[in-house]
């Protein structure tokens, strides 16, 4: 069944069968252009599959019985390749199988350099597959696609054309160098295959849990060379691990696995310091407590092995077949090993078997020595938990469950009682052969146990691959804390002598570090102060070959000094050489260049000689001007004047006639104010009488009205009223009449008075001219003065301007050379700038050249100098040494000293030999002299300076191997760059030889 999920929302959004039991699907991959396309590939299957309308919906049908498809991958085009069981590369377009691709090998190209080409696919054709071996992996990239080509082979594929492939690189698993055998990873298939973003680095993972890594830029893939993969990180174990083991002097992890290997691990760095491949299956593994020493149990023998810089080597061999445990005592004196139903006790010292603890009827399963080494607790698969007494081999206390096979046993932290696990789902505490308590589990069963070093926590592993957390002293219920770890059964657990960390083993090949927290997230603490020791065992033939090499390399040093030094003095005098060359060439040109300027100064002075000649005759020709503009000037200035005495007088007559227009006008106006005053008085006369008279008719007619009236009241109502109405009328007409009469005896009245302001306005005026005459007159006098004023500064100004013209003329005289001269100078300034120019970029790159060579002096210089020291450092040590020898050559002469005078003394005690008494005085007096009591002062100092002496040879020893050992890599990294600059250097030589 197919799922197609939502993984953000977690829905499920389509799901299709796609095959049946009998025919599995190996690989379902998503297109990289369409994400509701995808492909599914398996064992006659190979379907595309389309998301539309919520349903998984197949696209194509292709008719593939016959093919066990176990990979496939997508390529440009919505195209993809597929790879068979039989080692066939099939071409998919649309969902239809149309194509194979086939290696087409012509003659006189190299394997790696064949042609592929992308042929037709009739139906039941057979044809020559591309490889013997099934094809697990593809993997397509921008060039072309990768593909397992074999056990632990893999082939580049470079598009060439739009159906032609050309296979580029083929890159296989080296040999393993820790391995007995240099066989190459024969069962190790390659399962998947993964590219960097850069398309830089390849990346796969086999079946025994390996994951490498090669380089497959085009820099690489240029190379002549057989590509090799690389470990990622470390190999791992491709089986289940059996073994599992710590020591108290360093921070070590030793594995032993099913896959014939024993692996060294650093907890604290969490990387691989050693590792053995071996031709047998390892069971089990213990390390020593300093760290030095591993003992491994294997299905034929136990071997003890030390563990040296690079390697792990056997020293003994111990007749204990299927040993599937073993263990160091904590003092390390002793180790125990389990064959069968059996535990063999050996000393460490002599490798001799000191006890054999029988009671088990079932095998052991697991053992565990106490602190101080005086008893050990196992566990077997006949359920029994017993506790030894290792020095005299009895039981102390024994607990037998025939209904429970045990699988692990540990002491708690009183180690008055024991803790073990088995298959009957609880965890049991045993003291004195009775289970205290038990802790009931659930479905999965405890396999492994581990107690911490402070014993307020218990870990258990269960066949699941939990670990759970019990505190101590143990509940009666069910009470833990629980954590997912591995996939598979656990096998060991063991925790750090610092309760920091847990480390557990399982069947799915993996080694779990984890680190022990509180619920606060704070380290557990511990009552030990754990310093771990960086010893390391180091056999006398490496010391000696490390020694020869020094010598040789110090051999080669000397060489390289001399050759250096001789490589300097030529590269010396080559560059003095060219110096000298260079500098001549530079004092030529300079003084080709004085000589230029020479003759361009001349130059320039004939120049300045024409140019004083030519303003010379410029300044007579401008005298000659300003005389003639003088003359002009003159003229007209007696015309202005003569203009200027006309407008006067014109001014005079004006002013005259003037005051005269002013005088008739007044008269006129006088003559007409009287001739209207007598005008609208004789008016006003006649409108006031014909007033009177209609007044009097109206009386009249008003009288005569009313008789009328009153004779004609009753006839005539109408006609009165009408008339009263147009009388009325006309009276308001008369009245209007008045009024306008009175209303245009004002306006003449305000005509008069307007007449009057003019008048009056005249004679303001009148005064006004006077004064404007007289201030006239003072701007006249005034304006006499400037005119004399401005012809004074017209005066200068003529001066001033034939002087600018003279300048002017001699300055476009000069312009005019000067641009000749900037022409003729641009000219030779462009060739000598390109002349300088090419002359710069010359002493640029020679500057360049001699600034790199100074650079590689100083750093010839600086290698010299920490040579010296490292010689310096090698002479103290010398000096030192000959101290060391003159010292013993002191105490060799005191001893002989003594011997001598012990002998003269016994040639005088010999001379009583006769006499019994007198021998036995002088050898007591020889005895008392020469040897002196144990508790003196003389002997115990001499002993003291002995052993001192010692110490100090030892430790002057250590110290100076390490010194020659950190001075070797130096001096070797010293070499490695010492000849990468010579090659540089050598590489600039040979280009500034070739320009």
């Amino acid at each position: 069944m197919l799922v197609f999920w939502l993984w953000e929302k977690n829905k499920v959004l389509a799901s299709v069968k796609t095959t049946t039991s009998s025919n599995p699907v190996n690989q379902v991959s998503f297109s990289p252009h369409n994400n509701t396309q995808l492909c599914v590939s398996g064992s006659g299957v190979f379907k595309l599959l389309r998301l539309s309308e919520g349903v998984l919906k197949q696209t194509s049908t292709a008719r593939v019985e016959n093919f066990n498809f176990l990979c496939h991958a997508w390529v440009p085009e919505d195209r993809l390749i597929a790879g068979t069981d039989t080692g066939r590369l099939l071409v998919s377009e649309s969902g239809d199988i149309r194509k194979e691709i086939r290696m087409m090998s012509k003659e006189g190209q190299s394997q790696a350099d064949r042609q592929v080409k992308v042929m037709r696919l009739k139906e039941a054709e057979v044809v020559e597959s591309l490889s013997a071996c099934p094809i697990t992996a593809v993997f397509s990239y921008s060039k072309g696609f990768v593909c397992s080509t074999g056990p632990g082979t893999a082939c580049l594929f470079e598009k060439m054309e739009q159906d032609s492939y050309r296979r580029s690189r083929e890159i296989q698993i080296p040999p393993d160098p820790q391995g007995d055998q240099l066989t190459l990873a024969d069962g190790q298939e390659i399962q998947s295959m993964c590219m960097s973003p850069a398309e830089e680095t390849l990346a796969i993972s086999t079946t025994r849990g390996q994951l490498f890594s090669v380089n497959v830029s085009s820099a690489d893939m240029n190379k002549e060379q057989q590509l090799h993969f690389d470990f990622v990180c470390q190999p791992f174990h491709s089986s289940p691990i059996t073994g599992l083991s710590i020591c108290f002097r360093k921070p070590l992890v030793a594995t032993c696995s099913l896959d014939r290997s024993v692996h060294i691990w650093n907890y604290e760095t969490k990387e691989l310091d050693l590792y053995k491949q071996f031709q047998e299956e390892a069971h089990s593994v213990a390390l020593h407590p300093t760290g030095l020493f591993v003992l491994v149990g294997f299905s034929d023998k136990l071997r003890l092995m030390n563990l040296l810089v690079d390697d792990i080597r056997v020293f003994q061999e111990f007749t204990v077949r299927s040993c599937r445990e073993c263990a160091f005592s904590h003092g390390g004196h002793m180790f125990a090993a389990v064959s069968g139903n059996m535990i063999h006790v050996y000393s460490f010292i002599s490798c001799e078997n000191v006890l054999n603890l029988k009671g088990h009827s079932g095998k052991v399963r697991s053992i565990e020595w106490s602190v101080d080494d005086s008893r050990l607790v196992s566990c077997g698969m006949d359920g029994a938990v017993y506790e030894w007494n290792t020095q005299t081999g009895k039981r102390e206390s024994e607990s037998v469950l025939e209904s429970c096979s045990f699988t692990g046993v540990a002491f708690s932290l009183d180690y008055k009682s024991a803790l073990a696990v088995g298959s009957d789902l609880t965890l049991k505490e045993v003291q004195d052969g009775q289970v205290l308590r038990a802790v009931p589990a659930d479905q999965d069963a405890h396999t492994a146990i581990a107690v911490s070093h402070s014993g307020r926590v218990v870990f258990t592993g269960t066949s699941s691959g939990a670990i759970r957390a019990i505190k101590y002293p143990l509940p009666s219920q069910r009470d833990w804390f629980q954590q997912r770890a591995h996939s598979g059964a656990i096998t060991k657990m063991v925790i750090t002598y610092d309760d920091q960390f847990l480390l557990s083993v399982a069947e799915d090949n993996c080694l779990l570090v984890s680190k022990i927290i509180d619920k606060d997230g704070r380290g557990l603490k511990s009552n030990r102060q754990v310093v771990h020791a960086e010893e390391i065992l180091v056999t006398k033939l490496e010391l000696e070959e490390k020694n020869q090499s020094m010598m040789a390399l110090k051999m080669r040093i000397e060489e390289l000094q001399m050759e250096h030094e001789y490589r300097l003095r030529l590269k010396d005098v080559n560059y003095n050489e060219k110096i000298k060359e260079l500098s001549d060439k530079f004092q030529q040109e300079i003084k080709s260049l004085k000589t230029t300027q020479q003759v361009m100064n001349v130059e320039v002075e004939t120049c300045k000689r024409e140019s004083e000649k030519n303003s010379a005759d410029l300044a007579k020709k401008h005298v000659k001007q300003l005389k003639d503009l003088e003359r002009s000037f003159n003229q007209k200035l007696i015309l202005e004047h003569e203009k200027f005495q006309d407008l006067q007088e014109k001014l005079k007559k004006t002013e005259e006639d003037y005051k005269k227009q002013l005088r008739s006008a007044e008269q006129s106006k006088v003559q007409a104010l009287e001739e209207a005053t007598h005008m609208y008085e004789a008016k006003l006369q006649e409108k006031t009488q014909l007033l009177a008279q209609s007044q009097q008719e109206a009386q009249l007619k008003i009288s005569v009205l009313n008789e009328v009236i009153k004779q004609m009241e009753e006839d005539e109502e109408l006609k009165l009223n009408a008339v009263q109405i147009k009388y009325e009328k006309k009276l308001q007409s008369e009245k209007e009449i008045n009024l306008n009469l009175k209303g245009k005896t004002d306006d003449v009245k305000h005509e008069i008075r307007c007449l009057q302001a003019q008048v009056r306005d005249q004679s303001a005026d009148t005064h006004k001219l006077q004064q404007e005459r007289q201030s006239l007159r003072d701007l006249i006098t005034a304006l006499e003065g400037d005119i004399q004023e401005l012809n004074m500064q017209i005066f200068g100004h003529k001066q001033t301007i034939e002087n600018k013209d003279i300048t002017i003329s001699d300055l476009k005289g000069k312009i005019q050379q000067l641009e000749k001269l900037k022409f003729i100078y641009e000219f030779q300034l462009n060739e000598f700038r390109k002349q300088t120019e090419t002359q710069k970029e010359e002493i640029k790159e020679q500057r360049e050249m001699i600034m790199t060579l100074k650079d590689d002096l100083q750093q010839m210089d600086k290698s010299s100098t920490q040579l010296k020291l490292s010689n310096s450092d090698l002479r103290l040590k010398l000096k030192a040494k000959d101290k060391e020898i003159f010292k013993n050559l002191q105490k060799v002469k005191n001893l002989e000293l003594r011997l001598t005078r012990i002998r003269s003394d016994l040639h005088t005690c010999v001379g009583y030999i006769q006499e019994p008494r007198k021998l036995k005085e002088s050898i007591k007096i020889l005895y008392a002299h020469h040897i002196p009591e144990p508790g003196s002062v003389e002997r115990d100092s001499e002993d003291v300076e002995e052993e001192e002496d010692e110490d100090d040879v030892q430790t002057t020893l250590t110290a100076q191997r390490d010194e020659l050992e950190k001075t070797v890599d130096s001096l070797k990294m010293k070499l490695d760059n010492s000849d990468a600059e010579h090659n540089k250097v050598y590489e600039k030589m040979k280009k500034v030889r070739d320009t």
